[in-house]
């Protein structure tokens, strides 16, 4: 085929057309800092980067998930921080109104700094995080939990705890909801509780209560009567489990626990001996503050109130021990969203080196081939002019 000098035109003009292709695609390249913008220019590292990117924004999410999950663990660690300070506040104070030398107006002035603690106590229940949700609601995070009532306070919450998702295949929970903070308290020394019955004449006060022999005991309610002065029987309904005599200061023991009891119980007074069942951290404090407002008008109102006072230190124990349980697990959560923390940023670090890797620019090289680009287009374009101009007439 006979090549003519239109053809020549037209693929000298095809190869300029790739060559300033080929240098604008450079430029872009210098441009955007990226070796390409669309997944025609590179289909395999394309297909690379978007996997590559998929992981990463995933990582970046569950980040988001675990800062946002950490802040309100750390809200609620704060909060239950204040709390046991405030319990041992009020525990001081129960101690200092147990003293016989006080009047019933010092009392009085005691109650009210327990009702003091229990606004702060209620305050601190209500704490919300930086987006006013409510940490101690559970699921219900726009709904005040607690309201005080006459004989504490009311949850409005419920028993929900939301769950975070930090990583593939592991959440944690970003709170604790009321209910298992302040309401699942349990009463006495947490196994079982003893109270002297209202109608108790004599001087008989509940001391210290543990569980000698847990293999022995086999829960159930219990009464110790008085049958007279210095002797007393354990029933259990209508069985009659054990009996003996007692001396001021001295302990009852059967079926594997044991009760101190101290003064000098009148023939006929009774204890009961129950298994402990949970009681909110605000009835705790109203059944103290109505027991030191009370007022002790005879020894025997005075016994009654050693007892409440005692029942609520045994009480305000706990609460102080279901307390710290939940800030040791708020505590064990944070530690673990910290360590996912660590390995999440080593995961994204090695994701955003992989995508450069991929993607990124050499921009010596680049700059290199710019110019060798330009080259061979400046080359090129003279060498088409020169050969245009040439024909069998410049040579006759």
């Amino acid at each position: 085929m006979r090549v003519t000098q239109s053809i020549e035109q037209t693929q000298f003009l095809t190869s300029i057309s790739t060559l300033e292709s080929n240098i604008n695609q450079t430029q872009n390249q210098l441009s955007s800092g990226l070796q390409f913008t669309t997944a025609s220019q590179n289909p395999t590292a394309a297909g690379s980067v978007n996997n590559y990117e998929q992981a990463l924004a995933q990582s970046q999410q569950y980040g988001t998930n675990a800062t946002s999950a950490q802040t309100n663990l750390n809200t609620e660690g704060n909060a239950l921080t204040q709390v046991q300070n405030q319990l041992q506040s009020l525990r001081s104070l129960a101690l200092e109104a147990n003293s016989g030398t006080l009047s019933n107006t010092d009392r009085t002035a005691i109650a009210t700094q327990v009702v003091q603690i229990q606004n702060s106590l209620l305050s601190l229940a209500n704490t919300t995080n930086g987006n006013g949700e409510f940490i101690f609601g559970g699921f219900a995070a726009q709904t005040q939990p607690f309201t005080l009532s006459a004989t504490g306070a009311t949850y409005n919450g419920d028993q929900g705890q939301r769950q975070v998702q930090i990583a593939a295949g592991l959440t944690v929970a970003d709170g604790d909801n009321g209910d298992t903070v302040f309401n699942q308290i349990k009463t006495g020394n947490g196994t079982f509780a003893v109270t002297a019955a209202a109608g108790n004449s004599g001087s008989g006060i509940v001391g210290a209560t543990t569980v000698s022999n847990p293999a022995a005991y086999a829960g159930g309610t219990y009464a110790i009567t008085f049958t007279a002065p210095g002797t007393y029987q354990v029933t259990q309904g209508a069985t009659l489990v054990t009996s003996g005599t007692y001396t001021d200061g001295g302990t009852i023991a059967f079926n594997g626990v044991q009760v101190t009891l101290s003064g000098t119980p009148a023939t006929g007074d009774a204890f009961t001996l129950a298994p402990s069942t949970n009681q909110s951290l605000f009835t705790t404090v109203q059944n103290l503050v109505t027991a030191l407002q009370t007022g002790v008008t005879t020894s025997a109102s005075a016994t009654g109130l050693n007892n409440s006072i005692n029942v609520a230190i045994s009480n305000i124990d706990q609460a102080v021990a279901q307390t710290s349980d939940v800030q040791a697990s708020v505590g064990g959560r944070l530690n673990s969203i910290t360590t996912q923390q660590s390995v999440a940023t080593s995961q994204q670090t090695q994701l955003q080196q992989s995508i450069s890797n991929l993607q990124s620019l050499n921009y010596a090289s680049a700059l290199t081939t710019l110019d060798q680009q330009n080259t061979t287009l400046s080359a090129a374009l003279q060498a088409f002019s020169q050969t245009q101009g040439l024909t069998l007439f410049k040579f006759l």
